[in-house]
């Protein structure tokens, strides 16, 4: 698990092809871990890249690799080039949660419609599509690019292709993440609360109750 705080930016620095013959393989990825502290991480570690959940499979002084499927690069942007990626490392007993509890597990990509400088913050306005959109209400959280954000509107489309959700970013985030080189039409990782996942299947499930009539 993890908070959605971005501990630091990192940097993909090499991307290596798997060996296969099929044509479709994942990539092993050399990264630079930045300010990120790496004493406490081993082999095996979780830590979240561009919100994505990847295990570390060997550890350098201030680099780590870690293995992508052909899967995760297939359903996530940012971890099949060299660039600037979020970086978090796994939530421990006792550390605090300062943004909500993310998964790691990107449910889908989003589209950057807008983001532009309104006031001294910046409005991002992300395009979603409508699988995700339900899961999503005012003032309430969705993980971008490994950063726990709150929503501040959701317009629904008319053609019930997606939703667009509005978000504020204060300074400080736009300055400490990888928001900092988003622009309009870029794709972005998008996370749903996991309690909106929860509450859906409570609702849907056989047997499930009735909240309105109590039973």
């Amino acid at each position: 698990m993890f908070t959605g705080i971005v501990a630091t930016v990192g940097r993909i620095v090499r991307v290596q092809p798997f060996e296969s013959n099929d044509g479709d393989a994942g990539l092993h990825l050399y990264i630079d871990a930045g300010a990120l502290d790496l004493s406490d991480v081993g082999l095996g570690d979780s830590i979240a890249i561009q919100g994505a959940c990847m295990t570390v499979v060997a550890l350098q002084e201030r680099e780590f690799q870690v293995d992508v499927s052909r899967e995760s690069l297939n359903l996530t942007v940012g971890l099949a080039q060299p660039g600037e990626v979020n970086l978090e490392k796994a939530l421990r007993i006792g550390d605090a949660i300062g943004g909500h509890l993310v998964s790691g597990h990107v449910d889908g990509l989003g589209s950057v419609e807008r983001y532009e400088q309104v006031g001294e913050s910046r409005e991002l306005v992300i395009r979603v599509p409508a699988q995700l959109a339900k899961y999503l209400a005012y003032k309430g959280s969705v993980t971008v690019n490994g950063i726990s954000l709150t929503v501040n509107r959701v317009e629904d489309m008319p053609d019930k292709k997606g939703s667009n959700i509005s978000i504020n970013v204060i300074p400080h985030t736009q300055e400490v993440t990888t928001l900092r080189n988003v622009k309009a039409g870029d794709k972005v990782n998008l996370e749903i609360d996991t309690i909106a996942r929860y509450v859906e299947r409570m609702l849907s499930a056989p047997g499930a109750v009735d909240i309105h009539r109590g039973a």
